[in-house]
């Protein structure tokens, strides 16, 4: 088994679990998307002269000619964005990589702009009119991405408004965005140096000896799950203290982009800050706010598992740095071979075809795993194009929770993949559905590991870390959402807010979770400046929530029916968005 401290030999295999990007741009490097975003403004210029102003003229067989058109033109501004996006992931210190997305950002958002004016006048045409145009096969391609532009007609200004939206958009929300994830991807925490057998044995870390390490932020957070209290709360006040210097700017980054989504629901006529996301998940405000306050009514759910860790841990109360602890001394690490290994056998065991896909990630290297000083914080799965492949991007630190986030991330991967054959318009979900292989992917995966397990204890401590996983994808993604309630509420009524509201605001919706179950250190009030979702995608986070619920209820029908819905459960992923997530749910 691997170390997850520097005192043991390097993961080889880590260290060269690196992207290779050259499909995106073929081979071409910098120069490929120089002719990729020349050709792309060379078809959206061809495109606007011979579409603008005249769909309302075509015939169905002419409306799938033009979206043949517009998709192949997407796919080339996805490509170049696509590369650009993800060597800076893995980077962002680096100048040559922050001006290249910026570049592509520029010329791929003027590109859109000429393009804009197609979905205008689709969204324009009288109802009647736009059902007669889809309903040909020709169109089983575009088609529910074409009824779902219609969903947007009352929030869609003029031709001109939407052009300065557009364009301004690169150097507002998106620069905005991009500094947040700069700053953040360079945030270094100076930690005591871990004795990985103290540590393990529950005895206190060797805080007193002046060795120090500085380490990326989430390694740094992966040692909140250390069995060693002292460990977990050094290293808490050291993310504190590494989360200080930039505060102020994080705070003011977060305050503009609350005001700019404040002044673009205010021109688009959306009734409440959520609206605008609601209607990209496809899901009504009526569902959304029945789940929010279903889980905020059930919040003594988590409260009577941080009241028996707490006892498991043999402590009066758990504090924020305790929640994610090992409940026993037991501390399992895997190689990141080991973890390959172990999650492919289990899709593999699920399924041959998935199987097979999860080892092309790992053979043609579509993962980058390491962490590496300037990478983005976190995982994620990028779709890229469907002529391409997806790509995974971890911070592996060899933990058991690093085997479930692999296992999570493939499975976007996989859904990804099998949906490319809906082509661009249909191959990504709706936030609503985008969880549901991942966390079946990651229930597999689970289920593996407690089987193969024969420790009492280390299965006790894998059984709580699912459950706090659950927690945490269910509960604390609900009071996130919570905290963005309070914070896009706040701004519009009161003004800029200071990092101490903001503070007060990220308390108040963790303390109604917590409850008295678990104390609030005063450190913890800065712990909403590192979390990406609230910058990137505001109202993001509830579909965690309802994704993890839709998956659980996905992986009871499997437990029911065995391998007979091994091919429903693939013709689910295969079907990506090509229909509604009520319909692809049923």
């Amino acid at each position: 088994m691997a170390s997850a401290t520097d005192s043991e030999p390097a993961d080889l295999e880590l260290q060269q679990a690196a992207w290779d990007l050259d499909a995106l741009v073929d081979g071409e490097g910098d120069a490929g998307i120089e002719r990729q975003l020349q050709e792309a403004q060379g078809r959206a210029q061809g495109f606007a002269e011979r579409y603008a102003g005249k769909l309302s003229e075509l015939d169905g067989a002419g409306l799938a000619q033009a979206m043949h058109e517009l998709g192949a033109i997407h796919d080339l501004i996805g490509r170049a964005g696509t590369y650009a996006a993800l060597r800076f992931s893995t980077d962002t210190a680096d100048p040559a990589r922050g001006a290249l997305l910026q570049r592509v950002q520029e010329q791929g958002t003027s590109i859109e702009t000429k393009l804009l004016f197609f979905e205008l006048e689709w969204a324009a045409l009288p109802d009647a009119r736009a059902d007669e145009l889809v309903q040909g096969p020709e169109l089983d391609f575009a088609r529910h991405h074409l009824h779902n532009v219609r969903r947007y007609r009352e929030h869609l200004l003029s031709e001109p408004e939407e052009k300065i939206l557009a364009e301004k958009s690169v150097t507002g929300s998106g620069a905005w965005a991009r500094l947040f994830e700069e700053l953040t991807s360079a945030i270094e925490v100076e930690l005591p140096e871990e004795d990985g057998q103290a540590a393990g044995a529950g005895q206190s870390g060797r805080e007193g000896d002046g060795a120090r390490q500085r380490v990326a932020l989430d390694v740094a957070l992966s040692r909140l799950a250390l069995p060693d209290r002292e460990l977990r709360r050094a290293t808490a006040e050291a993310v504190t203290a590494a989360l200080a210097p930039g505060l102020r700017t994080r705070g003011y980054v977060l305050n503009t982009l609350l005001a700019d989504k404040a002044t673009d629901d205010r021109l688009r006529r959306y009734p409440s800050w959520l609206a605008a996301r609601n209607l990209a998940n496809e899901a009504s405000d009526e569902s959304v706010a029945a789940l929010i306050e279903a889980v905020r009514g059930r919040y003594e759910l988590p409260r009577r598992w941080y009241r028996l860790k707490a006892k498991l841990l043999g402590v009066e109360r758990l504090a924020d740095y305790d929640r994610m602890a090992a409940v026993t001394q037991d501390e399992v690490t895997f190689s990141y071979a080991q973890a390959c290994e172990l999650v492919r056998d289990c899709y593999g065991s699920f399924s041959s075809e998935l199987g097979d896909l999860v080892q092309r990630f790992y053979d043609e290297r579509w993962i980058d795993a390491p962490v590496r000083p300037g990478k983005r914080g976190g995982a994620f799965c990028a779709s890229a194009t469907p002529d391409v492949h997806p790509y995974v991007m971890l911070n592996y630190t060899s933990r058991r929770r690093d085997v479930l986030t692999l296992a999570h991330e493939l499975g976007h991967g996989v859904h990804f993949a099998l949906a490319a054959r809906q082509g661009i318009f249909h191959q990504g979900t709706p936030l609503t559905l985008a969880e549901t292989a991942s966390v079946f992917g990651e229930t597999i995966v689970f289920g593996r590991l407690l089987e193969e397990d024969s420790s009492p204890s280390s299965r006790l401590a894998l059984l709580a870390e699912n459950l706090e996983g659950a927690i945490a994808t269910v509960f604390r993604q609900v009071a996130m959402n919570r905290f963005e309630d309070l914070a896009h509420t706040a701004r519009r009524e009161d003004g800029e807010l200071s990092v101490q509201r903001i503070g007060e605001l990220w308390a108040e919706s963790q303390a109604e979770m917590l409850g008295d179950s678990v104390e609030i250190t005063e450190g913890y009030r800065t712990w909403w400046s590192y979390i990406p979702h609230f910058i990137n995608t505001p109202g993001y986070v509830y579909a965690y929530a309802y994704g993890q619920l839709l998956a659980l209820s996905v992986y009871q029908r499997y437990e029911q029916r065995g391998a007979e819905f091994v091919p429903q459960y693939l013709e689910l992923l295969a079907a990506g968005g090509s229909r509604s997530p009520e319909e692809l749910g049923q």
